[in-house]
Parts: C-alpha cells; structure tokens; sequence
C-alpha cells in the first residue's frame, strides 16, 4: 500500500482512538496530521472536524478520519463541506464500500460502539479500498453537484 497524506479530529469521546490509530498509521509509514483534541477533557467536535475537512479540501490530506461517540456528530459536520464525503463506518464492509462505491474521503468512527482494534481495523479497510468509479461515478457526481 502507497504511503498516504492524512488527517485526523475528534472530539473527547474519541481522544484514546485517536492516538492508537496516528502510532498504527505512523507505523505504516503514512504521515498523519493530528487537528486535536488532546485530551477526554469535554469539547465541540466541529471545532476539530473543521480542520480536517479543509485540509483534504486544500489537498494537504488525501483521506481523513474523524471520531466522536456516536460519528453522527463529525460526519454531519464534515458533509456541510462541498468536496468532503464523510462516512459512518461500524462494520469492515461498510469500510470498503464507503471507498469503492461512494468515493468517501473521511472515515467517521463510532468510539462508544466499536472496539480500538476493530476501529483500527476499519481504517485500515477504508486505506486499502479504491473508488470503483463507472457507474458509482454519477451517483458521487450528482451528491456535488445539486448545491
């Protein structure tokens, strides 16, 4: 697998994730650019997604994964971003699919419902998929382009 450009956010529901997944991926060889938050200390989640959102958006990121309790919060945050496609991922297929057939580009991780290796898992998952495009390319087109 090609190392990759990566960003990461949460809120406090997901700070112990976080940090598991950036030393996995770090691992690897990615490099990961870390948006915060540092601590289970209670925070806003979007003041986190933002970042990471506007870094695939700027091209400092190619993918990005957020985490919060239930990822409802960060990925309903993320999509309000023209180009960003954000995910909710609590299976391993659901991780693939997200890619191949939606072009997803942040992966959003339900920290209270999921286990660390099963979230490490899945972006792991999410890295190694690839957009299928075809007939999934007209679907992607017309999420962006009804606004």
């Amino acid at each position: 697998m090609e190392t990759l450009q990566l960003s990461i956010g949460c809120d406090h529901a997901g700070f112990d994730y976080k940090d598991a997944i950036i030393e996995h991926l770090r691992q690897q060889g990615h490099t990961v650019q870390d948006f915060g938050t540092y601590s289970t200390d209670s925070v806003d989640y979007p003041d986190f997604v933002h970042p990471v959102a506007e870094s695939i958006e700027k091209g400092t990121a190619q993918l990005g994964i957020l985490l919060c309790g239930s990822a409802n919060g960060v990925a309903m945050t993320a999509n309000k971003h023209r180009d960003i496609r954000a995910a909710i991922v609590w299976q391993n297929e659901l991780a693939a699919l997200a890619r191949q057939h939606n072009n997803a580009n942040i992966i959003c991780l339900p920290a209270r419902f999921i286990s660390q290796q099963n979230a490490i898992q899945f972006v792991d998952t999410f890295l190694k998929a690839s957009f299928e495009g075809g007939r999934h390319q007209n679907r992607v087109d017309k999420m962006t382009n009804f606004c």
